[in-house]
């Protein structure tokens, strides 16, 4: 069935008013709420930050992974200044005179391919410089000669070598380079020489070469030119970011306990105001609202607010904040990426909000056909034998194979379009980052960033995307704790009994007489025209029996709740004892009476605990003798604990023995007033003659009032008021009722016939 509390449970009545409403009732808690929503807002702006951090961490391991370009830049320019082709040529200082040419063509130890070679390379008259690396070895030394260089003796060997090889000798490089320093490391000649003797090999275009060669190199130029780790930056960044999320994680932790704290504070503050405003409430309202709503106000409500407090609050604050800063920090760092990560972010949450928006209609479909499903369901099997007598189970099978299929279809295609929903997240995050890759590689290459600018991006799409789903689930949430809230206040906010601070009169139960006098009082429920009591006057004389009889709807049990001062009177007056009843607070008037009604009630405890309710100084021995009075004591003693034998949902108690324990809880009550409303309707005949002599016996010296619907009850009462449409239309006892042949002896006649 549809729960009639929860109707206006979704959306508020009134968004804003009831919000600043719940919002004021927090002032109390104002400083946790400050200091966790701001522990919330520091925690997403870390997290704003560390994105970048990141990247700085990225781009010095990335750093670190590669050669030294700046310095190999500088060893490799100063080299090649030196290693020019007129200083190499003056170096090896090739003759190619025709003599020379003549002594390799005449030569017999040289092929005739490599003396055709060299014609060729002498041929080509503008390259020969270049193509000097082409002629044979055995031909250099026919043509090169030992020569001298700046004062430096050069063999043909070293000329050979740094000819075929570049292979420079010491003596060469001495000639070539001079020491230079290069960040503050010295490289000799000899290193220089070695350096431009590894370089004149490297392909640039295979790495692995490129570093195996720089292993080679000496190791001054290594020193300076290969891949090295910043170990201290790198420390240096890494122990930041940790202590950021160490930090982040504490103030999450605060910042959970404080909203925790603030949410059970503030539950408990609303069940305490509940509990108080519970007992100063008129009886009218709870006429008016239903018991469940109620309890749903105090238990379902007030856990909503707690919960949501606990969870949305500070999600909502993180998220706005985390969404804001991550816009702001990625259009600082690049704002072409930024651009890409929104925008494919935006377009999946568009298609996502398409979809659920489709979805809604189902889960509303799915909750009333669930409501209708469950009606049917609490409708056959309550009445189940019914339904067996009269052979009805196939018709209310297909009904419940109709309502069934129906929430099938609806459950399926509501549970369906939802589930799309975590897909759909998956999707938007993974299409942000293929964008953010796509986009960054090329921006990578063309030199507009760094590669760990992508890094930080794949990190930023998460961080944009997160906050979204987080704000649209706490909006939704709001609006149900604003909802709840709006609940809930309603109930404290709702009108009140009178104040009775200006009532300083009181009536002692042990000095009261017992007379009660009814000056023509008149009542109407709120919301009726015509009035339940008119003008109804009557006098009960102290120790009387009085009985109220008449036909539903008469008005008894409306003039004893005017008698408790229940209901505020209307017109005229009550009084007890010649005060009247406005003059006497409720809770003394209350205390004059011991009341015995036709509901049972008994809460979960032992059956001593239930008679004795809220009552001290009671003895074993006083409650025995009631429940002897009552007929009760033999079944109790049958029971294995006795007295202290727990009830709870004890299903070997009937209803008549339930009914016969309250009235023995309402015996045990020395009060000079007892009112008995139909309070032998659920005991059996034998029973009720038992109780009903016990009654006669403890109402002695009491002013009793019995309402009864079985009139031969009330056979033995002083005086017997009978009522009709609010009014009294006969009184006397039983003998004198039935001499006078009216509406009395009509009803207590009409209980014998068949």
């Amino acid at each position: 069935m549809k729960n009639k509390s929860s109707k206006n449970f979704d959306k508020p009545k009134e968004f804003k008013a009831s919000l600043i409403r719940l919002i004021k009732e927090l002032r109390s808690f104002k400083v946790l709420v400050i200091v966790s929503l701001t522990l919330a807002a520091i925690g997403s702006l870390i997290a704003i930050f560390t994105p970048n951090i990141l990247s700085d961490l990225t781009d010095t391991i990335s750093e670190g992974l590669v050669v030294n370009k700046d310095n190999l830049e500088e060893i490799a320019t100063s080299v090649a200044e030196n290693t020019n082709e007129e200083t190499l040529m003056n170096i090896v200082s090739l003759n190619l005179d025709q003599t020379k040419i003549n002594s390799v063509l005449a030569n017999d130890d040289i092929s005739v391919d490599k003396k055709e070679e060299f014609q060729n390379i002498l041929a080509d008259t503008d390259n020969i410089v270049k193509n000097i690396r082409n002629i044979d070895e055995e031909i250099l030394k026919v043509i090169l000669s030992d020569t001298t260089y700046d004062g430096v003796n050069i063999s043909v060997d070293e000329k050979i070598d740094l000819i075929t090889d570049l292979k420079i000798s010491d003596n060469i490089a001495n000639i070539l380079f001079s020491e230079i320093e290069v960040d503050n490391t010295k490289i000799s000649a000899i290193d220089q020489a070695k350096f431009a003797s590894l370089m004149a090999s490297v392909d640039t275009s295979d790495v692995n070469g490129m570093y195996a060669k720089i292993d080679q190199m000496p190791n001054s130029i290594k020193s300076l030119v290969e891949p090295k780790m910043d170990m201290d930056t790198i420390k240096n960044i890494a122990l930041l970011l940790l202590a950021l999320y160490i930090i982040s994680s504490v103030f999450t932790y605060i910042e959970s306990i404080c909203m925790t704290d603030v949410a059970n504070n503030f539950a408990k503050k609303l069940r305490n105001s509940i509990s108080v405003k519970i007992n100063k409430l008129p009886l009218k309202f709870f006429d008016k609202n239903p018991i469940g709503d109620i309890l749903s106000r105090v238990t379902n409500d007030v856990d909503m607010i707690a919960q949501s407090l606990n969870t949305s609050l500070s999600t909502l604050v993180s998220a706005i904040t985390l969404l804001l800063g991550t816009i702001l920090m990625m259009f600082i760092t690049n704002f072409v990426m930024a651009i890409t990560a929104i925008v494919s972010s935006l377009l999946g949450f568009i298609f996502m909000f398409i979809i659920l928006g489709k979805s809604q209609k189902y889960f509303v479909q799915k909750q009333e056909q669930l409501g209708n499903l469950n009606a049917h369901i609490e409708e056959i099997y309550s009445g189940l034998n019914v339904v067996k007598v009269y052979n009805g189970k196939e018709t209310s099978d297909l009904k419940f194979d109709t309502l069934n299929d129906k929430m099938y279809n609806a459950n399926f295609k509501s549970q369906f379009l939802s589930s799309l929903m975590m897909p759909m997240m998956s999707f938007i995050g993974n299409f942000g980052y293929v964008m953010v890759c796509i986009v960054g590689a090329l921006l990578t290459i063309n030199g507009y960033i760094s590669f760990g600018v992508i890094i930080a991006f794949i990190t930023y799409v998460r961080l944009f995307t997160s906050p979204l789903s987080q704000i649209a689930q706490a909006m939704t949430s709001v609006q149900s704790t604003v909802a709840a809230g709006e609940r809930v206040f309603e109930f404290v906010d709702a009108e009140e009994m009178d104040n009775q601070q200006n009532i300083t009169k009181k009536l002692n139960k042990h000095k009261v007489k017992g007379e009660i006098v009814f000056e023509n009082v008149s009542f109407t429920y709120d919301g009726n025209e015509k009035p339940t009591i008119n003008n109804f006057s009557a006098k009960a004389r102290p120790g009387q029996k009085i009985a109220i009889v008449g036909p539903t709807g008469a008005g008894k049990t409306t003039m004893v709740n005017l008698l408790m001062k229940f209901y505020e009177i209307s017109g005229g007056d009550i009084k007890i004892d010649g005060i009247s009843t406005k003059d006497l607070t409720r809770e003394n008037v209350h205390e004059l009476f011991t009341m015995v009604l036709q509901d049972t009630w008994l809460f979960d405890g032992t059956i001593k605990q239930n008679i004795i309710y809220n009552r001290k100084h009671i003895s074993d021995k006083r409650v025995e003798e009631v429940c002897k009075t009552v007929g009760l004591d033999h079944f109790i003693k049958t029971l294995p604990n006795g007295y202290n034998s727990p009830l709870g949902d004890n299903e070997s108690i009937s209803a008549g023995q339930k009914q016969l324990l309250t009235i023995a809880r309402g015996m045990i009550e020395d009060s000079p007033f007892l009112i008995l409303d139909e309070a032998t309707s659920n005991v059996d005949t034998r029973t009720e003659e038992l109780v009903q002599e016990a009654m006669d016996k403890l109402t002695e010296g009491k002013t009793s009032f019995i309402i009864a619907h079985r009139l031969s009850t009330i056979k033995n009462a002083d005086l017997i008021l009978v009522m009709k449409d609010g009014n009294i239309i006969e009184q006397g006892n039983h003998e004198q009722l039935m001499k006078q042949n009216g509406f009395y002896a009509t009803l207590y006649n009409s209980q014998f016939e068949l």
